[in-house]
């Protein structure tokens, strides 16, 4: 069994959720208007009201059978097919879990460890921009109206996207599956990238993410080396 919660307005669908956690059923809440919103590492997510999808699903650590860094990438994977599968757009994923839609990235996802009555949760976060036609000041960032002129409906949109999910979430392959999957969409894999690091800029070429989180770069001036995010910037 699942339940899906429409809240309002909230400061953060990831704070909200552990109140609303019920034990015998896997929680999800959402809503279109989110007022603090987190990313990873401190970054902030805000939606603006009513164009754009904040998500957050309770799914008990005990029923996942692969590692944190696995969960993570089979996430992006899960929305990545969906918005594939919606849009018939170019949708790929930028290490480590940022969906990019025809070059303009279009959803945030944030993974955290919480516990409610000794029991413990992954408390996956979702942020995906839908019907937002102003991005003046994320010149990376889009929404699939914007990116693609699909126009959906909001609560049809969150209903598909929540039963998908579920759909997902509850079949997890093995590691060596999501890894192969992860790598075979991953945003500019094999193509020359330019790259800041430590402030000093150089061409490399991302080669693949491995089973541990990080991300292998072959740069031109320094080989093959691997990364953890926020150790190196991709410049696209």
């Amino acid at each position: 069994m699942n339940r899906l919660i429409h809240l309002g307005n909230c400061f953060s669908t990831q704070d909200e959720i552990i109140n609303l956690i019920n034990e015998d059923e896997t929680t999800a809440v959402f809503t279109f208007n989110q007022t603090k919103g987190r990313g990873q590492y401190g970054n902030s997510w805000e939606v603006i009201p009513d164009q754009n999808l904040a998500y957050s699903v309770a799914v008990k650590t005990d029923e996942v059978s692969i590692s944190g860094v696995c969960l993570n990438y089979y996430t992006a994977i899960i929305v990545r097919d969906f918005l594939d599968n919606l849009t018939k757009a170019t949708a790929c994923i930028k290490w480590p879990n940022d969906i990019i839609l025809n070059g303009k990235k279009v959803c945030g996802m944030l993974t955290e460890k919480r516990k409610k009555n000794n029991v413990d949760y992954y408390i996956i976060g979702i942020g995906i921009n839908i019907l937002q036609k102003d991005f003046s000041n994320l010149p990376k960032a889009g929404s699939i109206l914007s990116i693609t002129g699909v126009n959906v409906d909001l609560m049809e949109f969150v209903r598909d996207f929540h039963t998908y999910f579920i759909s997902r979430i509850t079949n997890i392959p093995d590691e060596e599956k999501i890894l192969e999957e992860y790598n075979s969409h991953l945003f500019r894999k094999n193509e020359v990238s330019v790259f800041q690091k430590n402030g000093i800029r150089q061409n490399g070429i991302i080669k693949y993410a491995d089973i541990n989180g990080f991300l292998l770069i072959d740069l031109e001036n320094e080989g093959v080396q691997k990364f953890f995010h926020k150790e190196i910037e991709m410049l696209y």
